[in-house]
């Protein structure tokens, strides 16, 4: 493990680990930093040399806590995304992590109160609903932003739906 993670990114590490090695899922740190004590969606991104490994959170908070949020987060991101198979015990030490906190969703009218590299965006029509984080690679207009979100959430971009903004806080 890095010593430079920030503890939200060292306890998704240890979530995954725990979980991968020894099928285990950690309690909550009894003395939690302020971060980890607040509700919140969270997003936990793994990577690995090839690109993305596997991504998971929630919009809204399900937990009690940020750090209850990151455990569920890590370990469905690292065996639970449909797009990849589980992460190996051997991929652990290659893995690089994120934990985004995602800031209240806030209603937006137009594309143009969009910016994918200061926010992500919810697109929401009926019960379905799509994210995209921020600041990602090859999203560099809020077009190509909303119809990435549009797809995930299998919305046409034809049907009337409503679209939200929100920061997070990234830590690596």
């Amino acid at each position: 493990m890095a010593t430079t993670e920030h503890p939200l990114v060292q306890l998704a590490r240890q979530s995954i680990e725990a979980y991968v090695v020894r099928g285990q899922v950690l309690a909550p740190p009894e003395d939690p930093c302020e971060e980890m004590r607040a509700r919140a969606g969270v997003f936990v991104s793994l990577h690995c040399p090839e690109g993305l490994r596997g991504c998971i959170g929630t919009i809204d908070p399900v937990c009690d806590s940020v750090a209850e949020e990151i455990i569920s987060n890590a370990i469905s991101a690292a065996s639970r995304d449909p797009r990849f198979s589980p992460v190996r015990q051997d991929e652990l030490e290659s893995l690089e992590i994120s934990v985004d906190v995602l800031t209240a969703p806030e209603p937006v009218a137009s594309l143009a109160e969009l910016d994918p590299k200061d926010y992500g965006v919810i697109v929401q029509c009926g019960g379905r609903r799509g994210l995209l984080l921020p600041d990602l690679d090859g999203v560099d207009d809020a077009e190509t932003q909303v119809a990435i979100a549009l797809r995930k959430a299998w919305i046409r971009p034809d049907e009337r739906y409503h679209m939200f903004r929100f920061r997070v806080l990234r830590y690596r």
